[in-house]
């Protein structure tokens, strides 16, 4: 039934969202992306994604969120403001609002394109204290969004429920590893790849591969040993 529906990845070129991409191509007839350029601290975001979209060979749209950056100082949009997670609090990363914005504009340019299918990254697992990125707010916004345009869409989260250990398994299994470890920039200094290794993305991103290599060898061990 997918197979013959078009669906609009909201895509910043990231591991996860390039991940959901790779996804999308295998589930849908046809793909787009839009990406939100919302005064990100590093424009690599934006010429990353839009790179992978061309190798991909996707259509994209990048739509100007600035007002996000007006609206909602921090970590993400100034470089004068510093990465930190105190313990009960949200980090300085958080951007209010950015989700339910970004999905909302997805809906409506996928309305127009004539897409009921919307994907997002998003991940309840590996939550870092951003309420935007739990379950029980997506379904809440995808009836709104219903509601609101008398539109039947679908938000799709295919990674919420795994940690990023499994995002990189899906990775694997989608033929996409190398790719996604290579050309994704998760990194909160703007450092493609592997990143700079000392901000949390890139903690975070580091240890679930570390700790998928490590799972994937020890299957592969298994295996081995079952054959002999």
């Amino acid at each position: 039934m997918l197979k013959n529906q078009k669906a609009v990845v909201v895509f910043s070129g990231g591991q996860d969202s390039t991940t959901c991409l790779f996804w999308a191509k295998e589930q849908f007839a046809e793909v787009e992306v839009v990406t939100f350029n919302y005064g990100q601290r590093h424009s690599a975001e934006i010429e990353v994604a839009t790179q992978i979209a061309q190798e991909l060979g996707v259509e994209q749209t990048i739509l100007d969120m600035s007002l996000l950056n007006q609206l909602a100082p921090n970590a993400l949009t100034r470089s004068d403001i510093d990465i930190t997670h105190e313990e009960g609090e949200l980090p300085s990363t958080f951007v209010d609002g950015r989700n339910l914005l970004f999905l909302s504009f997805a809906s409506i340019m996928a309305k127009q394109k004539g897409a009921r299918h919307i994907i997002t990254g998003v991940c309840e697992t590996d939550f870092s204290g951003y309420p935007d990125c739990r379950d029980i707010f997506v379904k809440s916004l995808n009836v709104t969004l219903n509601l609101s345009m008398d539109h039947q869409f679908v938000i799709h989260t295919p990674l919420m429920w795994l940690d990023k250990a499994q995002t990189w398994e899906m990775a694997d299994q989608l033929g996409a590893f190398d790719y996604v470890r290579e050309k994704t920039l998760t990194c909160y200094n703007g450092i493609v790849g592997s990143g700079c290794g000392e901000c949390p993305a890139c903690k975070l991103r580091q240890a679930g591969l570390d700790r998928y290599l490590a799972e994937r060898e020890q299957s592969n061990d298994s295996t081995e040993g079952a054959r002999r």
